[in-house]
């Protein structure tokens, strides 16, 4: 009976997939776009057993080999995948003490390349480190100590452990918004990235990254993030997935439609300023420090029908968000508002003009915040300096 139902379903399947064929679309060609894109991964790492010591002389075992991350430039996790299929590490043990070698030879490090912008956690979802600097090394799985008089001439076992590495974007600035606002459009026409575009939400499934080329050769990077939706702190939508990315940008460019935005007709409709508060609660909810960032504000879409007198309509109320969050209710309502640096009504579609004014703006406001973070910086370090300076006795 098994056996007539599994054939019949494995018929069901090849006709599907034969009429897929010949209307021209591919099952599921949604996932294999997806999966294109890799930014968590679980492995199991173990770092090497110490030696044996030899009790007879007092020897030594090796001290077992560790596992070490080493920031990549240039490297994905998917590149890792192929490298290591198995999802499984282990550095060399120690080797024994004896008669012609009192000290067991050390066991030799498992050196791992791994992407730049790398995090790894424990089991328990605890912290190991970050690996955010091209060549940095971290030891994610430590070697046993060898066999001595402390512990018997026993070498101890390596540490054995699963952990999550999980990669966040490091780009110069993170676009923010809700599905359809035009942040794949702003980015294709500011850089050279190809980014999926449609009329549709959710066009944009997998980050993508442009970089932006100045006259001077200046570069600056762009990410545009999969789609947020209302409940994405908490996970919902694309979630943690998407949010994790804006941590590691220096500017925020939220970017929004001037004629609101609906996901669908069981969802509420939002105005303009609806989805900048919404925007503004999302981002607070997931980690509050992300609103202190450097940030700007796009509103897109001027080109549509009675799109300036929308933005009349709300431009004094942007301007003064401190202000104007205090009239929402208490389920939308954030509790710090975002302080924009600078905010552009723009049609990223039809107004090349737009775009290069957005393109200088963002390069303007970037290296203002260096240069404010390099003097208080310098102001910091002249500090120390001075308290630290020797004094001597004072003529009274």
């Amino acid at each position: 009976m098994f056996c007539i139902h599994k054939n019949l379903l494995l018929q069901t399947i090849v006709r599907q997939y034969s009429s897929s064929k010949k209307d021209g679309k591919p099952i599921r060609n949604y996932l294999k776009q997806n999966s294109k894109f890799l930014d968590s991964l679980r492995i199991h790492v173990k770092g090497g057993n110490g030696g044996f010591g030899f009790p007879r002389y007092g020897g030594e075992g090796g001290k077992g080999g560790d596992v070490c991350f080493v920031a990549t430039e240039g490297m994905t996790l998917k590149d890792f995948l192929k490298k290591y299929p198995l999802k499984k590490l282990r550095a060399e043990m120690g080797g024994n003490s004896h008669s012609r070698r009192i000290l067991g030879q050390i066991g030799e490090d498992k050196k791992v390349n791994v992407p730049t912008g790398i995090t790894v956690y424990d089991d328990k979802n605890v912290l190991i480190g970050e690996l955010n600097e091209p060549d940095s090394e971290l030891i994610v799985g430590k070697g046993g100590v060898g066999g001595n008089n402390t512990n018997g001439y026993s070498g101890l076992k390596g540490e054995s452990k699963s952990i999550k590495l999980e990669l966040k974007l490091i780009a110069d600035i993170g676009l923010v918004g809700f599905p359809n606002a035009g942040k794949s459009t702003l980015l294709k026409a500011i850089s050279n990235a190809k980014p999926k575009i449609a009329s549709y939400p959710f066009t944009t499934i997998r980050p993508n990254i442009g970089v932006m080329t100045y006259d001077d050769l200046r570069q600056i990077s762009m990410a545009d993030l999969p789609g947020l939706i209302e409940g994405a702190h908490c996970n919902i939508g694309m979630g943690h997935r998407f949010l994790r990315h804006v941590e590691r940008t220096k500017l925020l460019l939220l970017v929004v439609d001037i004629n609101g935005f609906q996901l669908n007709p069981k969802h509420k409709f939002r105005s303009c300023l609806d989805t900048v508060v919404l925007l503004n609660k999302e981002l607070e909810l997931y980690k509050e420090e992300l609103l202190d960032k450097p940030a700007m504000l796009i509103i897109n879409k001027m080109d549509t029908e009675g799109a300036n007198e929308k933005y009349l309509e709300i431009k004094n109320q942007l301007e003064h968000l401190d202000d104007t969050i205090m009239s929402y209710s208490d389920e939308i309502k954030p509790s710090k508002a975002i302080k924009f640096d600078k905010i552009l009504k723009i049609s990223a579609k039809d107004q090349p003009d737009d775009v290069q004014r957005v393109k200088s703006m963002v390069r303007e406001l970037l290296d203002i915040n260096e240069e404010l973070n390099n003097n208080i910086e310098y102001k910091s370090l002249k500090n120390i300096k001075e308290q630290l300076m020797e004094r001597g006795p004072v003529l009274i």
